[in-house]
């Protein structure tokens, strides 16, 4: 089977030869034709020799020929994928052996299981088998989790890019129009251009530990703007008693579940013991307890991905930026906060807690708001530091020493006084 593009080359190839022939002479045309003829039958002659025992070869003669008098060699294949809530906008790219890519064909799918199927068969008819496709889309909220729980059961490679990394590769093209279709095009040649890692589907316990602290997150801001109404009524000149009466109960409700909530992560936890073990290590730190252990292993599926600290850091937002040209544009230092809120979230409270009775993390926090005055931004880098640390317990397996770097000193002063 010849795919459309190959068949418009070798229309467009057949046009021109017949183009330069017409301005031959007919004694050098029949030359010509005669030399074609020889190289076609030696060009089938080395498909026919290297035709193994058991080789299929019907149908596919057309595509090898083409290959042979000049196709570039495919090295890669992406499906880049534009995620929405009820489709999937498909755009297939690859790239030849000289670097250089081409986008070929666009369909659009259903976000169902029948659409994901009829994706895996739309694929075989139009990309090479020999070479695998690598499945590259957006993190679009939950929309994309179907897709990927999906092509990972059934073993195919997948790349999940935050978006703000396709949003700023989106701008360097030079591209006007944004739709559905241009976004899946640039992913498609994001994934072409880039060495992706490949997607790992999360642990069922941290899954599961992800959706029980969300719920929990939400409980306890639903929580705060029910408490926010029952200070206004309260306040009011004449209020409602059966009003405010409701609102108490579901204040009530509300605290019942977030206390079911917590007994269900710590019987969670405690079913696996390799995940306990963690959890005590992590507990170790000053004002870590099992629920912001609980919300780090959960976001960071264990620390699957996390190849170092700098990386943690920006996964979860802490990273700094900073815009600086010459001597008139000079921005202030900043954290990102592109990343896991729920990271950020879950660190506030630790930090304060260990600023206060830790005196590690209270020289950290001291000698930052002396340079420059700004509470809450040492206190950020004290969450940063904090996370960093839970990381480091977590690899390492050795439980938090506050006096760690003073029994380090103590030790070089004795090696010191013994040389």
């Amino acid at each position: 089977m010849i795919f459309k593009s190959e068949e418009s080359e070798s229309r467009i190839a057949t046009k021109q030869l017949s183009k330069a022939c017409s301005l031959i002479e007919p004694d050098l045309t029949l030359f010509y034709l005669f030399e074609f003829e020889q190289n076609v039958r030696n060009t089938a002659l080395r498909y026919i020799q290297n035709i193994q025992s058991g080789d299929k070869t019907e149908g596919d003669f057309t595509f090898h020929f083409l290959k042979l008098i000049g196709m570039k060699k495919i090295v890669k294949q992406v499906a880049g994928i534009d995620v929405a809530q009820k489709e999937l906008v498909v755009c297939l790219g690859r790239m030849y052996d000289d670097w250089s890519p081409q986008l070929y064909a666009h369909k659009t799918f259903t976000n169902t299981i029948k659409g994901f199927e009829a994706l895996l068969l739309w694929l075989k008819k139009t990309t090479e088998e020999a070479i695998g496709v690598r499945f590259v889309m957006e993190a679009t909220g939950i929309y994309h989790e179907s897709l990927a729980y999906f092509l990972d059961e059934k073993g195919y490679e997948v790349s999940i890019i935050l978006p703000n990394r396709i949003s700023n590769y989106f701008r360097t093209l030079d591209i006007k129009t944004i739709t559905d279709k241009t976004a899946s095009e640039a992913i498609a040649l994001f994934g072409l251009e880039r060495k992706l890692d490949c997607w790992q589907k999360p642990k069922a316990i941290f899954k599961t530990l992800r959706q029980l602290t969300r719920e929990r997150d939400q409980i306890v801001e639903e929580r705060t703007m029910v408490k926010n109404q029952l200070h206004a009524e309260q306040t009011e000149a004449e209020p409602n008693s059966k009003t405010v009466k409701r609102i108490k109960e579901r204040i009530k409700i509300l605290n019942r579940q977030e206390k079911e909530i917590k007994s269900e992560v710590a019987a969670l936890i405690k079913q696996d013991e390799q995940l306990a073990q963690h959890v005590m290590i992590i507990c170790s730190l000053t004002g870590v307890a099992t629920l912001t252990s609980a919300i780090v292993l959960a976001e960071t599926n264990g620390f699957e991905l996390i190849r170092n600290k700098r990386q943690l850091a920006s996964y979860a937002g802490f990273d700094i930026k900073e815009k600086q040209s010459g001597t008139s544009v000079k921005g202030k230092p900043r954290i990102s906060k592109q990343g896991n809120k729920y990271l950020r979230k879950a660190m506030h409270m630790p930090a304060l807690c260990a600023i206060r009775y830790d005196e590690r993390f209270k020289a950290i926090f001291v000698r930052l708001v002396s340079r420059h005055g700004i509470k809450m931004k040492a206190a950020v880098a004290v969450q940063r530091k904090m996370l960093e640390m839970i990381y480091t317990l977590y690899k390492t397996g050795k439980k938090y020493d506050e006096n760690y770097f003073k029994k380090q000193g103590n030790i070089k002063e004795k090696h010191e006084n013994a040389a």
